[in-house]
């Protein structure tokens, strides 16, 4: 079954998803919303997908399946929607922190990095620098 993805879920919609997910949202704004990309109904989705974009380099962020709808692929495809979102508008390398999901993203071409190694500007976000903890595993993967 093929997920439909739509664009920019309202920010409430997006808020009450990652916190029902206990992902963080005290830097999320409408204006991120505008690189979102979520599943199900707009006032209540079932997965969602965030960029934030800094030239040829993102931050991949919130990705979040409801737990009724894991296993589905919904996760693999707002993934892939998102890379080609981020090719589409010139990233070459995308960029994440997660402490629950590593085992999903490397199973799908994303390989650990040491945080000293992330670009300036990944480094210079709230969800790097303050809302993750430092025990998040940064992972990237190079784009075509």
């Amino acid at each position: 079954m093929e997920t439909l993805i739509s664009v920019r879920p309202t920010l409430s919609a997006a808020v009450a998803l990652l916190e029902s997910a206990r992902l963080p949202t005290a830097d999320l704004t409408a204006e991120h919303c505008e690189h979102f990309f979520f599943s199900g109904a707009p006032e209540n989705p079932t997965g969602m997908v965030g960029l934030e974009l800094y030239g040829d380099v993102a931050l991949l962020r919130s990705l979040v399946v409801v737990s009724a709808s894991r296993g589905t692929g919904e996760g693999s495809a707002l993934l892939g929607h998102a890379q080609q979102h981020a090719m589409a508008n010139g990233v070459r390398a995308l960029y994440l922190l997660t402490t629950t999901a590593e085992r999903f993203f490397s199973t799908r071409g994303y390989r650990r990095a040491p945080r000293d190694s992330a670009p300036a500007a990944i480094r210079a976000t709230r969800e790097f620098s303050s809302i993750c903890p430092a025990s998040s595993v940064l992972m990237m993967r190079d784009l075509p």
